[in-house]
């Protein structure tokens, strides 16, 4: 990614918090984890939060985007590795 985006840090996904699946961008449709469906939510969940659709933020080096209910991930928030 070469434009810098800004987004908020969300921390890590705590397991008793609602967070939307987290999936890999791959080109074609996500590989979503076993029992996830993708959905046309107008929003994905982080740690309880609710994030509208086209919305990034960031978690660990992750940098992620809100599609249809479920996180994409789209490259990295370091900073010194921007890929």
């Amino acid at each position: 990614m070469t434009d810098r985006i800004r987004a908020p840090y969300v921390g890590v996904p705590l397991p008793d918090l609602r967070t939307s699946p987290i999936v890999a961008d791959t080109g074609d449709a996500p590989d979503l984890p076993e029992g996830a469906a993708l959905s046309e939510a107008p929003v994905c969940w982080f740690n309880g939060v609710a994030y509208e659709n086209g919305r990034f933020v960031c978690t660990g080096t992750d940098l992620l985007r809100c599609t249809n209910g479920v996180w994409v991930r789209e490259g990295s928030c370091d900073p010194d590795h921007p890929d």
